[in-house]
């Protein structure tokens, strides 16, 4: 289930709730306090991707606190 996932504060990438760091960009700052997500699939064709300064392909929280 997502909300057991942990979301980090720095790349809003959703990491495993098991996680330490953050997969995508090894910060510590993992948070359970996020709400929404986004799937991106093909960040390069994406305004959404844009909009959020993403450029991996993964699974973004869309508001983290």
């Amino acid at each position: 289930m997502a909300t057991n996932r942990l979301v980090c504060r720095e790349c809003h990438r959703v990491n495993e709730a098991d996680a330490e760091t953050c997969e995508s960009c090894a910060s510590s700052s993992l948070t359970e306090d996020w709400a929404g997500y986004v799937v991106i699939a093909h960040p390069e064709e994406s305004e959404i991707a844009t909009e959020m300064q993403v450029t991996e392909p993964g699974a973004y929280a869309l508001k983290v606190r």
